[in-house]
């Protein structure tokens, strides 16, 4: 439960951060409400960062396990967001093989014995 929890709070946190920090270059984006969200979410975001943290450390048993499966589902939901709302594909062999590797290091830190 607490591996489910924490990849949950780490994807809302990244889809938080790609809105943002990217959702003023979405087309007709009112540019004073892109910043007036990057300001008002700064603040759930360092909480969602904190806790899911914290769980991810409990459960995995050491920062650099959370650090880089932190990394793997931040590579996993920017190519996703990236695609829907600026229409830029991650479907080229540079971009897909990052997709892939991102999947491999949360493999290697879920499912890779601890010392």
């Amino acid at each position: 439960m607490q591996l489910i929890l924490f990849f949950g709070i780490f994807v809302l946190m990244n889809f938080l951060i790609w809105v943002s920090t990217n959702g003023q270059l979405v087309k007709d984006a009112n540019q004073g409400k892109a910043m007036l969200f990057c300001i008002v979410s700064a603040i759930p975001i360092s909480l969602l960062a904190f806790y899911g943290t914290r769980i991810g450390y409990n459960h995995l048993g050491s920062a650099w396990s959370v650090r880089l499966a932190a990394f793997g589902i931040s590579y996993m939901v920017f190519p996703f967001m990236t695609y829907f709302y600026l229409n830029e594909s991650p479907f080229n062999l540079k971009t897909m093989i990052c997709i892939a590797l991102s999947f491999a290091i949360i493999c290697i830190q879920v499912f890779w014995p601890h010392n």
